[in-house]
């Protein structure tokens, strides 16, 4: 189903894939909202496996930083098991994304690991190891919360409780919680394009070639041609000894000598052992439920900005409430297995309104290629040696798209209203300036133990993040102060 914006009457047409993808190619309008695949549409197996690799290499940057952040703080420098942490995380993304499409939202969205957890995990290692914990242990106590904290997260969704939200999270909320998404990661996607610039501008540049001049197929693959063509670019500046190996472009291959050839999932108890700690177990959680809050805030947005981005109706509360619960059961089954904690991911949805595509079946296939690749120690090394001012030139790309998307959001309420104008831009400008304030406060602020060291963790890990301060004030505004539904954007 095809939202045909081209007609008067903006009425919908059902088209063959073959048909939409000849109307795309034949049309010259870059802006257009026509759908390449839409979302119920499946594209020939060698299609859609090349466009959901393309999937798993978007999401790959980010979604393996995580792991890679927390590895040494929990097990230390060098630690094999830093490698076992990684495809742990791999496997609870493929099966976090499958349960989002047939048990949750339905929507094509990807499921990736989620920096809102990073802030918890750190103070669950500080105060695990004050008392001279082990990094076992660590990983046992967050995989625990991380259960706990998913189990809150489901009865929120399937008991419904988030869907009856609906009327109070307006475009008014949304809009500048998705352009915190996109355009607070911009330091992000500058640290690693700023490693080489020459290469990242070159990925970027492909991308806007692919994706808005050259006609034909390449437009779908235009993320992954891009980062194709960059990889290749970085291997022979590497190989021919241009690139030293403190360069962003360097391609690796020393850490693949060394992975696993298979990789077999494991119960966390298995290879942590239990965590019986109630004293620990229970700060634990309610740290991590600040980054389970960021997370829904966020995921609420991600789902109208896939909905817009994939040309379907706005999510009710019953596909929010499914989302959001899928999301929780996610969690839960990535901590069994000793992985990070889960959430939609918005690099991907920025892929979707790139591409064209929103097919779910594409979706499917990046959820079945992570669990192989959780499986593949070998290939997980290998995915690894991309090099970061590739990975940047692609987020540059993609995160603009994301920010733009929430701007798009945003224009369903009515922007004339000087209202909507004072809470969006009170909304914005607190969102990254508190946001910034707060990662930055110092971790032993209110000591280094007890019951106040808690409480500030968990207010600094909410704090810290972008969307979730935006979100949480755009919602308390736009509820507080008077407004027609109209003016909200929800009439």
């Amino acid at each position: 189903m095809e939202y045909d914006g081209g007609s008067q009457e903006g009425r919908l047409s059902f088209q063959t894939p073959d048909k939409r993808i000849q109307r795309h190619m034949n049309n010259n309008n870059s802006t257009s909202n026509y759908l390449i695949y839409g979302i119920e549409d499946k594209p020939s197996f060698g299609i859609a496996l090349g466009l959901g690799f393309q999937h798993v290499l978007t999401l790959w940057g980010a979604t393996t930083l995580v792991p890679l952040l927390l590895g040494p703080t929990i097990f230390g420098e060098g630690s094999p098991s830093i490698g076992t942490f990684v495809n742990s995380v791999y496997l609870g993304m493929g099966v976090a994304t499958l349960i989002q499409l047939y048990f949750g939202s339905r929507l094509p969205i990807v499921q990736g690991s989620s920096f809102s957890f990073l802030c918890p995990v750190f103070a669950i290692a500080g105060f695990v190891t004050s008392t001279g914990g082990t990094g076992p242990q660590i990983m046992s106590l967050f995989a625990t919360a991380l259960i706990l904290g998913g189990a809150i997260e489901l009865i929120i969704g399937y008991g419904g409780f988030i869907g009856l939200l609906r009327k109070i999270i307006t475009p008014v909320v949304i809009g500048p919680t998705i352009m915190l998404i996109g355009f607070s990661l911009a330091p992000v996607a500058v640290s690693n394009a700023s490693k080489n610039w020459f290469i990242s501008l070159l990925v970027v540049s492909l991308i806007f070639i692919f994706s808005l001049i050259i006609k034909g197929k390449a437009r779908i693959f235009s993320v992954l041609s891009a980062v194709v063509i960059g990889y290749a670019v970085c291997l022979l500046l590497s190989v021919a000894g241009v690139v030293g190996k403190d360069s962003g472009a360097f391609v690796n291959f020393s850490a693949i000598g060394a992975a696993q050839w298979v990789n077999v999932p494991k119960p966390f108890f298995v290879r942590y052992g239990f965590s019986t700690d109630w004293s620990l177990i229970l700060p634990a959680f309610f740290a991590i439920l600040a980054a389970y809050l960021a997370s829904i805030i966020e995921s609420v947005g991600d789902y109208f900005a896939v909905s817009e981005a994939a040309g379907i109706d706005m999510p009710d509360k019953k596909t929010i409430s499914q989302g959001i619960g899928a999301e929780g059961l996610g969690c839960m089954i990535s901590g069994f297995f000793g992985g990070a904690g889960s959430t939609s991911y918005t690099e991907n949805i920025g892929l979707v309104g790139l591409t064209k595509v929103a097919s779910r079946f594409v979706v499917m296939i990046a959820a079945v290629i992570l669990i192989v690749f959780s499986l593949l120690g070998k290939l997980g090394a290998l995915i690894a040696t991309m090099p970061s001012a590739v990975i940047g030139g692609a987020y540059i790309a993609l995160f603009g798209m994301i920010g733009a998307l929430g701007i798009q959001i945003l224009s369903k309420a009515d922007l004339k209203s000087q209202r909507n104008i004072m809470i969006v831009g009170f909304a914005f400008l607190m969102g990254l300036g508190v946001g910034n304030y707060a990662a930055n406060l110092a971790p032993d602020l209110w000591g280094e133990a007890g019951v106040k060291k808690i409480v500030f963790d968990i207010v600094r890990a909410v704090f810290s993040t972008h969307m979730a301060v935006g979100g949480i004030i755009a919602l308390l505004l736009d509820n507080i102060i008077p407004g027609t539904n109209e003016e909200r954007g929800i009439s």
